[in-house]
């Protein structure tokens, strides 16, 4: 098992992709933290004479939070191109053959990108905290606030934030493998997690009895994950381990029936 799980990582970092995907990642992190921190107000702002609703300031762990997680939407769809990758790569170069060659209990197989991805989105979930604590920490620090106000929340969202560019990859190796054409399945996947998800759940919250609905999709999911500030004053967000469930209910239903159709697929 030890040796299946260190070749999926020796497929994935031998390749340019993940200095590539880890660039990007940075600086997304990066830009959207700053961007955030000179938006945001330094103290708790609008309210019922603002017409939207009442909103926490940097002075704050759940605005704070937010900040650093600002670009975690846009990082999180690197991963979900990297889970599909893992397994559509293998089906559009026919490796997926010598893969099972070589390991033919194909449950060992799955078990192994299962548990690579995780650990790739992990990777990636440092790589983008480092990126937007340095640049969202010295942003809010000029503007006079304190970068951590509350180390209690801020450290869970940082490690959830982890945790969650991991469950993304395994949405990811589900979409892989339920659309078997490589490209095809990047096109859907980031398509739908980018813009028919984000729309459907502002349609959802315009109408009351989709306002239940919203904070079960996996983006809104996601947000409550991290502890991201609600912006939306007609959708409440779930907490943040009922966030957690969610995606990770999201990541076993996908990954597990696309793991399922491999084992049981004829790949010759």
């Amino acid at each position: 098992m030890g040796g299946t799980i260190r070749a999926e990582f020796r497929k994935f970092y031998t390749t340019r992709m993940w200095w590539g995907m880890a660039i990007g990642i940075f600086f997304v992190g990066a830009a959207f933290a700053v961007l955030f921190a000179l938006v945001f107000p330094g103290s708790q702002a609008g309210g019922p004479n603002s017409g939207g609703p009442r909103l926490p300031g940097l002075d704050s762990p759940a605005m704070v939070s937010t900040v650093y997680t600002a670009g975690l939407s846009t990082a999180y769809l690197l991963t979900l191109t990297v889970g599909v990758m893992s397994i559509g790569s293998e089906y559009r170069h026919m490796t997926i053959t010598s893969t099972f060659l070589a390991t033919p209990n194909r449950v060992s197989v799955m078990v192994a990108k299962v548990t690579s991805l995780l650990g790739i989105g992990a990777f990636y979930g440092v790589v983008f905290l480092l990126g937007s604590v340095a640049a969202g920490a010295t942003t809010i620090a000029i503007k006079g606030f304190s970068p951590i106000p509350d180390v209690g929340p801020i450290s869970r969202t940082l490690a959830l934030s982890l945790l969650v560019l991991g469950l993304w990859a395994l949405i990811g190796l589900g979409a892989g493998i339920l659309i078997p054409n490589q490209v095809a399945a990047i096109l859907i996947a980031v398509g739908a997690a980018w813009i028919v998800l984000p729309l459907a759940g502002l349609l959802l919250g315009l109408v009351s009895w989709g306002q239940g609905i919203v904070p079960y999709l996996p983006n809104e999911a996601t947000s409550a994950m991290v502890g991201a500030v609600n912006t939306s004053s007609t959708v409440e967000l779930l907490s943040w381990w009922a966030g957690a469930l969610v995606l990770v209910a999201y990541a076993a239903v996908l990954a597990g029936i696309g793991s399922m159709l491999t084992v049981r697929r004829d790949v010759s």
